[in-house]
């Protein structure tokens, strides 16, 4: 991040602290950034429920706007309290751990897309289902648009495992954080991919 990104993020924090004077309340989210892994930086949230945000993002401070726009609470930028996330996710990414252990908070999700963001919790690594199953285990077999839009909106990518979802038929279909991701992700899990 460039000296002038790095003094907006600092600006950034300082308005959240100031928010959080004003009119934010509950405990602050602690937020980093995870650079280097192959699928690009990612942008990392936990609050006292737990993993909250796992953005695919190459701008800290576009990440930091999400967050203040998706919750209200002053946000640290406290990369340590981030620690079981990022072994966790080298675990996955180096193929030592294909599974994570880690307490998830959709609190900012509701309704259908939670449920089909739980059911993607439930696919294990290496396999694929298709947006109209992933509706079925929803509970709503003709929604598969609706779950596609839910799994593209999904606030914890990798770890609620959306990418694991394909077309019928067994094509990729799309992917928040990029297809080239999706692909690799899918690649590296073992799936067999047309």
């Amino acid at each position: 991040m460039s000296e002038a990104g790095e003094r907006r993020a600092d600006e950034r924090i300082v308005l959240g602290a100031f928010d959080a004077l004003l009119a934010r309340r509950g405990d602050p989210l602690r937020y980093g950034v995870m650079t280097d892994t192959p699928v690009g930086t990612l942008g990392l949230a936990i609050n006292e429920a737990g993993l909250c945000r796992l953005d695919y993002t190459g701008d800290e401070e576009a990440f930091l706007d999400r967050l203040l726009r998706s919750f209200d609470r002053p946000l640290l930028r406290q990369p340590a309290a981030l620690d079981k996330v990022k072994r966790q996710l080298d675990r996955y990414f180096s193929g030592r751990s294909l599974t994570f252990d880690l307490d998830v908070d959709l609190s900012v999700v509701s309704g259908f897309s939670r449920k089909v963001l739980q059911a993607a919790t439930r696919i294990p690594p290496g396999s694929v289902l298709s947006y109209a199953e992933i509706a079925a285990k929803a509970g709503s077999r003709r929604a598969s648009r609706a779950a596609g839009n839910a799994l593209h909106n999904n606030p914890i990518a990798i770890v609620v495992p959306c990418h694991r979802i394909v077309r019928t038929g067994g094509s990729l279909g799309g992917y928040g954080g990029g297809i080239r991701n999706k692909e690799w992700l899918l690649r590296h899990e073992g799936a067999t991919l047309i």
